[in-house]
C-alpha cells in the first residue's frame, strides 16, 4: 500500500529538554493541518500538550480513577508500616484496597544476592525509605530466602487466569518456548477478546501492550513486578483497563540467568543485544510474541548498577528511582516519538514524582576504568527498545535501582516499576484511538517511501555536557556533576545511502531470511529468473574488531567483520529460488538495519550472511514473478 501524498519531511529534533521539545501544541495543529490539506486520508489526531485525551463521539465510559484528576490509580498493595515522619514520601491519597493473599506456591530457594555490606551508609539508606503499601509476591513474602523461582512463578500466572473465570475479562497462560536450559517462556495475556489467538485479538479491535521483564537475570525487581501487575489486571484494580486495550505480561524473558543470578542466557549472550539477531531461543520467543500479536506498546523493565563503576569513578551513587527512555534509533517514525514523549513519558515523569519517586533519562557509564563518560540508553538497532520501536510501536524502557544490592529496597524499585508500568497501561487505555491513527499513517509513510529519497544507515548519540545529581556514599547528600554526555535523543547521520526499493537474498542466505520472517518482514520467493537494476557492494576496507555498546565489549558475542562499501550500479541476473525483501511493506527499516553490511549488527557483519555478494540493493521496481515464502 501507498500513500501518494505522504509528507516528504518532518521534524528531527528529539527532546532533550522541556525547552527543546517536538514542536508545541500550536506548531504541531499547524502540521497536522498542512498534512490533511494535502490529503484525504487517515487523519493524524490532534497533539494537546497535557492532559487526557478529548472526547469522542460514542467513546466507551471513562475509566475509573481512585482519586479524581489522578492519571494512575493510587498504588496497588496492602498499607505497609508507616516510616518516621522525616523519611515519609509526600502524601498522595488514600491507599488502595488490599490485593487478595498469595496462592501457596511450591519452589526451590535460593539464597538472594544481597552484599553482606550495602555500598552505601545509612544516611543513603535513608534516602530511600519503604513506600507506605507493601507487595505480595513469592519472592517478596517476609523472611523470603529468594526472589521468585520460575516453577512459582508459572503457578501464579495458572492462578490469575483461573482465577479470571466469569470475570469480564479473561486470562491464558502462554507458552512462548524454552529457554536454553529447558525452563518454559511464559506469558500471561489478559483480554475482553472472545480468544487468546491473534485473530480474535485483532477482531476485539483494542490495540495490544506487551510487558518484558528481567531480561537480564540479576534484575529481579521487574519480574516481581510484573506478577503484582498481572494480578491486577486479571483480578483487581487494573482489570478495568482491559475495556480498551489487551495485555501480554511475560514477567520473566531469561529464566537461565534468573536462576543463575547473571545478566546474560546460559550461554553468555546479552539477550537485550540479541532482538535483531536473534541467535537466542528466548529472544526468538519475544520476536514471535511481537510478530503475532503486534502490540502498539512494549514495555522493557530493567534495573540499574547503583554504585559498583560510579562509586570507583565518581566517588557517588546512583540517585533515581527510575531512568526512563523510549525509542532512539535510526529511521524511528517522527510521530512515534512525539507520542512516546507526549502521551507516555510525560505522564509517567508525573505518575512517579505523584508517589514521591525520582526519574531521569535513562543513562549508563562503560566499564572502562578511565571512562567518565555518560551515556544514554543506545542508538544501534539490536536492543529490545529500539527492534520493538521499528516495527511501529511506542517502546519504552524502564529501569529501577537495583543491580549489586541484592534485595535492598526491593519493595521500593517494586513499587516504581509498578507506578511506571500503570501510567503507561493507563496512558494506551486512554489513547488507544490516537496510537491506531498514528500507528495507520505511519506504516503507510514508511511503505510508500521505498525508492525515494535516503535512508539512515548509520547515526550515532550527540556529545554534550550535562549536570546530573549523585549522592555522597558516607553524607546521603545530593551532590551535583558536571559530566560528559552522549544524548540519544538528538541522533547524528553517520551514514545515510538512497533508498532501495528492496533487497535481493541469495538463496544460500535461506537462514538470513527465516530471522527475516521472524521478524515480522515480507520475503518473497523469485519464481522465474530475470534481471534488476541493482547495487552491488563493493569492499573498500575490512577489519575484524569487537561488537560494543555503550557498556563497552557485549557479552557472549564473537569478532564481527567491520567493512567499509561502496556501492555499484549494475544490471544483475538473479535466480529462480533466491529472494526478494521489498522495502513498501511498514517493516522496512527493520530490513534496512539487518542487510546494510557496513554496520556492526549487520546479519554481515555477524556472519549470517557469508558474502557480500549475497545481497544486493535492488534500485527500481522489478519486474519479476514472486511467491510467498512458507
Amino acid at each position: 500500500m501507498t500513500l501518494p501524498c505522504a509528507p516528504t519531511s518532518t521534524p528531527t529534533r528529539h527532546p532533550d529538554t522541556p525547552a527543546s521539545r517536538w514542536p508545541t501544541r500550536t506548531a504541531a495543529a499547524a502540521l497536522v493541518a498542512v498534512l490533511l490539506a494535502a490529503c484525504s486520508s487517515t487523519p493524524l489526531p490532534p497533539w494537546p500538550s497535557s492532559g487526557a485525551a478529548a472526547p469522542r463521539p460514542n467513546a466507551p465510559a471513562p475509566l475509573p480513577r481512585t482519586q479524581p484528576g489522578k492519571v494512575v490509580p493510587a498504588p496497588l498493595g496492602t498499607a505497609g508500616q508507616p516510616q518516621p515522619p522525616s523519611a515519609q514520601p509526600a502524601a498522595t491519597g488514600a491507599i488502595a484496597a488490599p490485593l487478595p493473599p498469595a496462592a501457596p506456591i511450591v519452589g526451590r530457594n535460593e539464597p538472594l544476592a544481597t552484599p553482606s555490606t550495602p555500598p552505601y551508609g545509612p544516611a543513603v539508606m535513608a534516602r530511600f525509605p519503604e513506600p507506605q503499601v507493601r507487595y505480595s509476591t513469592p519472592g517478596l513474602a517476609p523472611d523470603r530466602r529468594a526472589f521468585t523461582t520460575n516453577a512459582e512463578l508459572e503457578q501464579w500466572l495458572q492462578s490469575v487466569a483461573q482465577g479470571s473465570a466469569g470475570g469480564p475479562s479473561r486470562a491464558s497462560v502462554l507458552r512462548l518456548g524454552a529457554s536454553q536450559r529447558g525452563e518454559p517462556l511464559l506469558g500471561l495475556l489478559l483480554t475482553r477478546a472472545q480468544g487468546d489467538d491473534p485473530a480474535s485479538l485483532d477482531a476485539g479491535k483494542r490495540p495490544t501492550v506487551v510487558l518484558i521483564g528481567q531480561q537480564h537475570g540479576n534484575e529481579p525487581a521487574s519480574a516481581e513486578a510484573l506478577l503484582v501487575i498481572a494480578r491486577e489486571l486479571g483480578q483487581g484494580l487494573l482489570e478495568p483497563l482491559l475495556q480498551r486495550i489487551n495485555v501480554i505480561v511475560v514477567p520473566r524473558a531469561n529464566p537461565d540467568g534468573a536462576q543463575a543470578d547473571t545478566r546474560g542466557t546460559a550461554n553468555g549472550i546479552d539477550m537485550n543485544r540479541d532482538h535483531l539477531l536473534l541467535k537466542t531461543p528466548e529472544a526468538q520467543a519475544i520476536a514471535r510474541l511481537v510478530r503475532d500479536y503486534r502490540p502498539i506498546l512494549v514495555v522493557d523493565a530493567h534495573e540499574y548498577t547503583v554504585a559498583g563503576r560510579y562509586k570507583e569513578k565518581f566517588n557517588a551513587v546512583q540517585r533515581y528511582d527510575a531512568l526512563l527512555q523510549y525509542t532512539t534509533t535510526a529511521n524511528y517514525p517522527e510521530f512515534l516519538t512525539k507520542a512516546s514523549q507526549e502521551w507516555y513519558h510525560q505522564p509517567m515523569v508525573a505518575a512517579l514524582k505523584a508517589q514521591g519517586l525520582s526519574s531521569e533519562w535513562y543513562y549508563t557509564n562503560a566499564t572502562g576504568a578511565d571512562d567518565r563518560t555518560l551515556s544514554m540508553g543506545g542508538v544501534q538497532p539490536d536492543t529490545g527498545r529500539n527492534v520493538h520501536g521499528l516495527k511501529n510501536t511506542v517502546s519504552l524502557l524502564i529501569e529501577t535501582r537495583g543491580v549489586g544490592i541484592g534485595a535492598l529496597h526491593l519493595q521500593r524499585r517494586v513499587h516504581t516499576q509498578v507506578t511506571a508500568i500503570t501510567s503507561a497501561l493507563r496512558s494506551t487505555a486512554e489513547r488507544a484511538a490516537n496510537l491506531e491513527q498514528v500507528r495507520s499513517f505511519v506504516v503507510r509513510d514508511i511503505s510508500a517511501k521505498a525508492c525515494r529519497d535516503n535512508v539512515v544507515v548509520e547515526a550515532g548519540p550527540t556529545p554534550m555536557q550535562r549536570e546530573v545529581v549523585f549522592i555522597d556514599p558516607e553524607t546521603g547528600m545530593d551532590r551535583a556533576m558536571r559530566v560528559d554526555w552522549n544524548s540519544s535523543l538528538n541522533l547524528r547521520t553517520l551514514k545515510s545511502r538512497a533508498r532501495p526499493c528492496g533487497y535481493w537474498v541469495a538463496s544460500q542466505a535461506a537462514p538470513v531470511v527465516e530471522r527475516l520472517k521472524l521478524l515480522g518482514l515480507q520475503v518473497l520467493r523469485i519464481g522465474e529468473g530475470g534481471s534488476l537494476l541493482a547495487d552491488t557492494y563493493r569492499e573498500t576496507a575490512r577489519e575484524t574488531s569487537e561488537r560494543r555498546d555503550v557498556l563497552g565489549s557485549i557479552g557472549g558475542d564473537a569478532d564481527i567483520l567491520r567493512v567499509q562499501v561502496a556501492p555499484v550500479r549494475a544490471a544483475i541476473d538473479v535466480p529462480a529460488g533466491s529472494f526478494y525483501v521489498p522495502l513498501n511493506q511498514p517493516l522496512a527499516h527493520l530490513a534496512v538495519a539487518a542487510l546494510e553490511p557496513d554496520t556492526q549488527n549487520s546479519y554481515f557483519a555477524n556472519r549470517l550472511v557469508e558474502d557480500l555478494s549475497q545481497t544486493v540493493r535492488v534500485m527500481s521496481t522489478p519486474s519479476l514473478v514472486f511467491e510467498e515464502t512458507d
